[in-house]
């Protein structure tokens, strides 16, 4: 089980305490390879995401194949995670081939909101690794309601025989609505991103890296962005990052900034740090013809400490304070203290 006990004692921001998953679990159910979970819990595929209360049956069969078939009611994040007349179901069925170099899953969801269909999507995902050195992936998710490529990620991986990795990677991304929803008769804005990123392994725990991304956009202008940085990971005590960023786009946007973190394990009980981001866009785009254009909500630095200490293994105490600036509140303070219990 997981939850948050949680209240804003400076009454600004609404939040509220919420059950994420509580759930039972049986291996073997019934027969050898069926496990069954019953109650609150995540159900994710290509097809699409939700938090269920519910049932959820997986089988796995011949060791290299599953199914999947789950079925409850649709938990929604804006109505303060309750069960209202919503539902969902869904299945997946996938496997290894090519003695398991191959892993291929198919998959199918249906949203149902107050007895109407509200979402009908189909999901497909593959990944292909060839001798550990290239890997290959893809995510693709249909709107079938709407009759329309509504996610696609294409992208490959390859390890030189060098400590070096190079990345490639294509996304699209239009965002679907219930068919209940005033939204869903509105024309939507659709994003594409292109990714090139170089990963060189300077030593054990030190790697540096390059990307380059463009941002593709319908109403505003391309933006093509670079980070070229250095990371420490952690191997020891100390662990971060510093990386420059220049973004070039023909809205007005240029900037150059920077982005870096700073991480000391003092004792094995307690970490804390430091980290800025100058100006470094972090866009909140208006996604329909209706939204107001002044609601968007992009920021462009943020600088914040951070500290986290372990009472037991199940026990911990986190707090992190941050200063955002932000084009449409000019800046704010945010603080957050986190107390996690895990039983």
């Amino acid at each position: 089980a997981y939850g948050r006990l949680a209240d804003d004692i400076e009454n600004e921001v609404d939040i509220d305490s919420r059950l994420y998953y509580a759930y039972l679990e049986k291996k073997d159910f019934l027969i050898e390879d069926l496990d069954f979970r019953f109650g609150r819990q995540f159900i994710s595929t290509t097809a699409g995401a939700s938090l269920m209360d519910g049932v959820n049956f997986d089988y796995t069969f011949n060791d290299n194949y599953h199914a999947t078939i789950y079925g409850g009611g649709d938990v929604t994040y804006y109505e303060g995670y309750t069960v209202d007349a919503n539902g969902i179901w869904g299945v997946e069925v996938g496997g290894f081939f090519l003695e398991g170099a191959l892993d291929t899953n198919l998959s199918y969801l249906q949203k149902w909101e107050d007895g109407v269909l509200g979402m009908e999507l189909i999901g497909f995902d593959a990944s292909y690794d060839w001798n550990g050195k290239l890997w290959v992936y893809n995510e693709t998710q249909w709107d079938y309601l709407s009759d329309r490529l509504s996610y696609e990620l294409v992208g490959a991986k390859y390890r030189f025989d060098q400590p070096f990795t190079l990345r490639l990677e294509y996304l699209y991304s239009l965002p679907v609505f219930s068919s209940t929803s005033i939204y869903s008769v509105f024309a939507v804005e659709d994003y594409e991103e292109i990714l090139v990123e170089g990963t060189w392994m300077v030593q054990p725990g030190i790697q540096t890296f390059a990307r380059y991304w463009r941002e593709i956009y319908d109403e505003y202008d391309d933006a093509n962005v670079f980070e070229v940085g250095i990371e420490k990971l952690r191997t020891g005590k100390f662990s971060g990052y510093v990386s420059g960023i220049v973004r070039q786009d023909d809205d007005g946007q240029d900037m150059n900034g920077v982005k870096v973190r700073a991480g000391y394990l003092f004792m094995p009980q307690f970490e804390a740090g430091v980290g800025a981001e100058v100006d470094v866009m972090e866009r909140e785009i208006a996604f329909y013809d209706t939204d107001d254009p002044d609601q968007d909500d992009t920021t462009n630095t943020r600088v914040w400490v951070y500290g986290t200490y372990d009472f037991t293994d199940k026990i911990s105490l986190e707090g992190k304070f941050e200063r955002i600036e932000s084009d449409l509140w000019d800046y704010y303070n945010r603080g957050r203290v986190r107390l996690n219990l895990l039983f």
